[in-house]
Order: structure tokens, then C-alpha cells, then sequence
């Protein structure tokens, strides 16, 4: 019975991961499609379903644990999931922060073609699609590449700012597009962190190395 709840557990988070990626890529589709209906959508619909699926998992993990009391790796299991159902919600959060950044700039005309937030938008949801392969397989492999993708990210957004930077400084009167720019570059910078941090997690379960504070994974 107990293997039966878990692998709801695990339906479940499989479910809210695909809810947070369509909700990340609606926010990103919503600015370079300059569709403001997928925006709204993400603020004023996806979000609270967001909540609802948390919600959901949280109350499912603490009965897990209260009705049958999971030992070793189970128990590690379940603490996981739960603690996945937080990292979704914030990255449901940033997706909002997205969206909400994206509206007032679809309103002017772009600074210049979206070349580099798409680039990172696909690349965050790479990572969280194989950050949840790597917890159901238990590949710390598939981990790994996930957790070398984010200094690709922490790239991108560093190009992104340089870039920005000059153009406040031939235009001030831009500054609050490229400020709105920056935050949408940041919030997808901080969702590929919050992967890469369960992807450390997973690490550890697998292999029982812990990785968070070095630099690169195998330090």
C-alpha cells in the first residue's frame, strides 16, 4: 500500500512539474509573441492551480508519513517530493514575476529582437523536465548535466546585463524596459537555481555526495 501512495506522490509531482513548465513558457511566449492574454493567463489562472497542486502534495505527503510512518528510503522519497512541491511553487512565482514584467514592455516597442531570454527560457525547461527524470530514474548522471547547464544560465544572464547596461546608458529613457528586462532574465535565473538545487538533492540520495557548496558537481 505504502509503494501504491508513493507512486501517486510521484504522478502528482510529475504533473506539477508539467503544469510550472507550461506555466514558464506562457510567460516567455506571452513577451516575444507580445500576447497578452498568455500573460493574464499566467497571472490570473496558472498560478492559483499552482497553489492548488501544492496544496494537493502537501497534504498527501503529510498522510503518507502519518498513516504509515516510512523508513530509510522511502521516507527520503516522500521528504523529497515535498520539498519539490515548495521549489514548484516558487518557480510558479517567478513565472509570475515574468509575466507581470513582460506587460508593460509588450506595450512599447522591443529595445531589440528577444534573442537571449528565449534562449534561457528553453534551457530552464530543459532543466526542470530532466530535473525530473533525474528523481524518478535516480540518475545522478542526468543530475549532473542539470546542475552544468546552470552556469550556461548564470551566463546568458550575465550577457544580458552587460547589454543592457549600455543601452541605459545611450537611452535613460529606456531604463525601466531594461530594468523589466533584467527582472524577467533573473526570475528565469532563479528557477533554473531552484532545479539545480533539487537536482543537488538528488545527487545526494543517489550517491550519497554532497555537492551544494562546491563550484562544479564531482569537487
Amino acid at each position: 500500500m505504502l509503494e501504491v501512495r508513493i507512486d501517486d506522490l510521484k504522478r502528482q509531482i510529475i504533473q506539477y512539474s508539467d503544469h510550472i513548465e507550461k506555466m514558464i513558457d506562457k510567460s516567455v511566449r506571452g513577451l516575444v509573441e507580445r500576447d497578452e492574454s498568455l500573460l493574464n493567463a499566467v497571472i490570473h489562472e496558472d498560478e492559483d492551480k499552482a497553489n492548488d497542486l501544492e496544496l494537493e502534495l502537501d497534504r498527501t505527503c503529510t498522510t503518507v508519513i502519518a498513516q504509515f510512518q516510512p523508513m530509510a528510503k522511502d521516507l527520503r522519497t516522500v521528504l523529497m517530493i515535498y520539498d519539490m512541491s515548495n521549489a514548484f511553487e516558487r518557480m510558479g512565482d517567478h513565472a509570475v514575476n515574468i509575466s507581470e514584467s513582460a506587460l508593460p514592455l509588450i506595450q512599447h516597442k522591443p529595445i531589440k529582437p528577444f534573442i537571449d531570454i528565449p534562449r534561457m527560457c528553453e534551457i530552464t525547461i530543459e532543466m526542470l523536465n530532466d530535473c525530473i527524470q533525474a528523481f524518478i530514474k535516480e540518475s545522478s548522471d542526468i543530475a549532473r548535466s542539470v546542475r552544468e547547464r546552470d552556469f550556461v544560465i548564470d551566463d546568458i544572464r550575465a550577457q544580458i546585463l552587460r547589454e543592457l547596461v549600455i543601452f541605459m546608458a545611450e537611452n535613460p529613457s529606456i531604463i525601466s524596459d531594461c530594468l523589466h528586462i533584467l527582472r524577467i532574465a533573473d526570475n528565469l535565473e532563479r528557477i533554473a537555481d531552484l532545479t539545480t538545487n533539487i537536482c543537488e538533492d538528488v545527487i545526494f540520495i543517489s550517491r550519497g555526495e554532497v555537492i551544494k557548496h562546491n563550484q562544479q558537481a564531482g569537487e
